[in-house]
């Protein structure tokens, strides 16, 4: 009771009645309704139903994780690229802390969560740069406009005002006219995180959530608290959790 009364003193008034009613769905997330027994395919097929659906504005949102060389936690929001059965892609700064963290240490989590579907993937896996060719092919496909902000950008790194940054832009518009519309391509490019892990959630109103995780097989594996790891394909095996 009394570390019951010394958080009610510390909770803001409100915050601990919020409670949002999911979705009803007629049928739970099982392991039967699975299209293949590998994460990749499950992973297209949320993903898809998501593009399909107006009210998720970007549905490649993730948050990804680093851990830096003193061994403490970072997480931002990026953007997805792209996604093969090889791993996620995404782009970014070279000189950026989240570059500096995965030079340290490339192991990193991604986390989607996808509100107006009640739905949450996360991955966990190793991070290595993409080609340089390729991050120059995605690089010259973005708006021009985009271009020149990553090219005056030292992310994260401080700087004096905003009236600095719009005093780089106005420079590199020039620089970029006098090159003839090609904007210099700075230290910027593509990461590729192969997954080692993927768990995917389904919410439900009653707080019964469905949780289903994929994971790299190391070998025979064993039975745990009297449940079998289910085998998958590919290299893959997976499992229920509990919510």
């Amino acid at each position: 009771m009394r570390f019951f009364r010394q958080f009610s003193a510390m909770a803001t008034p409100g915050i601990s009645s919020l409670r949002y009613k999911y979705m009803e769905r007629s049928e739970a997330f099982k392991e039967d309704s699975l299209v293949k027994k590998e994460p990749f395919s499950l992973f297209r097929e949320w993903f898809e139903e998501l593009l399909k659906d107006p009210a998720v504005n970007e549905p490649n949102a993730m948050c990804l994780s680093t851990v830096d060389k003193n061994g403490q936690p970072r997480s931002r929001y990026v953007l997805m690229k792209g996604y093969t059965d090889d791993g996620i892609t995404f782009f970014t700064n070279y000189e950026s802390n989240k570059a500096r963290d995965m030079l340290e240490n490339p192991k990193v989590a991604l986390n989607f969560y996808w509100f107006a579907h009640k739905r949450q993937i996360r991955v966990e896996g190793v991070v290595s740069k993409v080609t340089q060719e390729e991050s120059e092919e995605y690089f010259r496909s973005r708006p021009v406009d985009s271009q020149m902000s990553a090219s005056i950008s030292q992310q994260s790194r401080r700087v004096p005002s905003r009236a600095h940054l719009d005093e780089l832009m106005e420079g590199v518009k020039k620089e970029t006219e006098a090159a003839g519309g090609k904007v210099p391509m700075p230290n910027w490019g593509g990461y590729l995180v192969k997954p080692q892990l993927f768990e995917f959630w389904q919410g439900q109103s009653n707080r019964l959530h469905d949780r289903i995780v994929f994971r790299r097989s190391a070998g025979v594996e064993k039975e745990v608290d009297g449940v079998l790891t289910k085998q998958g394909e590919n290299g893959w095996v997976f499992e229920r959790l509990a919510p």
